[in-house]
């Protein structure tokens, strides 16, 4: 077997863990890219099996977290946009578009053979659309998370953040998310002694 070409793909996503998030705000406690993309992924993976597992429905858990991961990889070139920026009217295509081109850039670093894999994960437009839906539940819940942690640390800077994540969550409300929060979502206020003692 030939040796292949030296690629960057996996050491651009290595740089993730330099990539902050929440860049226009005052953290409490600094979150980056590539925590962000595991807490996704472990928070997609939940919603996946409880769609298999409790309302069964056909889904594979770990392709969705498998795609989870990789939600963000474009970051790893354009760096974390700030959700004004991202999300603004004027903004939201172009961004989109940057991101879709960014994408299939990062890919053509594969070797030939691992493309197609890679690009299965990467690009949103190939997913299922209930996986889709339940990594985007997912970022919105870590997002969500993020901001109830740095509340309870006293951090009134992501107030606003929270109020507008909650809505976003209740106006997209899935089964699997409701069962999540009912199921998990409480034991998130607890102190480490209180999970330890099972509380």
């Amino acid at each position: 077997m030939a040796t292949p070409p030296v690629s960057p793909f996996y050491a651009h996503l290595s740089r993730l863990r330099f990539i902050k998030r929440w860049g226009l705000m005052r953290n409490a406690t600094e979150e980056d890219v590539a925590q962000h993309s595991w807490e996704v992924a472990v928070l997609a993976h939940a919603l996946a099996l409880i769609a298999r597992d409790v309302l069964g429905k056909p889904i594979d858990p770990n392709a969705v977290a498998t795609r989870a991961l990789f939600h963000d990889a474009t970051e790893a070139i354009t760096g974390d946009l700030p959700t004004p920026v991202k999300y603004s009217p004027a903004m939201r295509q172009a961004t989109a578009h940057l991101e879709d081109q960014i994408g299939q850039e990062m890919i053509k670093l594969l070797p030939a053979p691992l493309q197609p894999g890679v690009q299965s994960a990467m690009d949103h437009t190939q997913w299922p659309e209930h996986e889709a839906q339940l990594v985007k539940a997912a970022d919105r819940l870590a997002a969500w998370l993020k901001c109830r942690a740095e509340l309870r640390y006293g951090n009134r800077e992501f107030e606003q953040a929270a109020q507008q994540i909650e809505r976003k969550i209740l106006e997209h409300m899935l089964p699997e998310v409701r069962y999540f929060l009912d199921t998990f979502g409480p034991a998130y206020d607890l102190t480490l002694d209180s999970l330890m003692r099972g509380e």
